[in-house]
């Protein structure tokens, strides 16, 4: 049998966001380099680097040296195709729920192409709705339900294990059938939204969250491809342009 690519493993990235135990981040390490992950980023750690960190890492010191750190989860995910969260907790924001299985299975599949990652919230509070925002799916561990509580290294050692199962049992993975968007240039239609919704006068700039987070419920339910954001950015910047327009006439009545 053919073996397994090993460049798979290097596209998909651990994304550890506002952890607050350096420690953690050492585990972590550990964890990952045990199941031949190396793509570490950290969104806004609270202390890093540290010596507990180093010390909890055991032997995966040069994953904390090359690890990334990054200002926002949006940063960390910019050139990314596929972002899956984990949370024990089930959140509206997100509509595909996946377990470590078919998780894996999803990014691996996808990344023959490009990075794609795996985003762990911070040890007592999770992910963010904002940071779930970003991400195209959620991941869930069936935890006992009586205690569910899971370290953060342990979550990103039963996803490690998925991962590399999966892999080890495939020697090439098709190709993704549609060219997605990566995480950046979903980014840019968001912004270029709300900014052209406010211009039309149907949000209200001073408060766009709600609905903003609605839209953002929307078009998460199906990936958009790179050719789908241009036709729809297209569209808003026509729109954006007839406004314009017919303001420069209302005004040449006017005078």
């Amino acid at each position: 049998m053919t073996p397994a690519d090993p460049k798979l493993l290097a596209n998909i990235r651990i994304v550890l966001t506002r952890t607050s135990h350096p420690g953690n981040i050492g585990a972590a390490a550990r964890a990952m380099k045990t199941m031949g992950l190396s793509q570490l980023v950290l969104v806004d750690p609270a202390v890093f680097p540290n010596s507990q960190a180093d010390a909890m890492a055991s032997g995966a010191a040069d994953l904390l040296a090359q690890a990334r750190v990054c200002t926002s989860l949006a940063e960390a995910l910019a050139d990314t195709t596929l972002a899956l969260g984990v949370s024990a907790r089930r959140r509206d924001i997100v509509s595909e729920v996946l377990t470590p299985p078919e998780a894996s299975l999803r990014l691996l599949s996808e990344a023959p192409v490009g990075p794609v990652a795996l985003v762990f919230g911070n040890e007592t509070s999770g992910l963010s709705n904002e940071e779930l925002s970003l991400c195209q799916g959620l991941v869930t561990i069936a935890a006992n339900p009586d205690y569910s509580s899971l370290n953060l290294a342990a979550a990103v050692q039963v996803l490690g294990y998925e991962i590399r199962q999966a892999w080890l049992g495939h020697a090439s993975w098709p190709q993704p059938e549609m060219d997605a968007a990566t995480g950046d240039e979903v980014e840019k239609f968001y912004g270029h939204l709300e900014t052209a919704l406010a211009e039309l006068e149907f949000l209200n700039p001073g408060s766009p969250g709600k609905l903003m987070l609605k839209l953002r419920r929307l078009f998460a339910r199906t990936r958009l491809a790179k050719e789908e954001v241009n036709i729809l950015r297209g569209i808003l910047t026509a729109a954006q342009e007839a406004k314009q327009a017919a303001s420069r006439m209302l005004n040449r009545d006017a005078e």
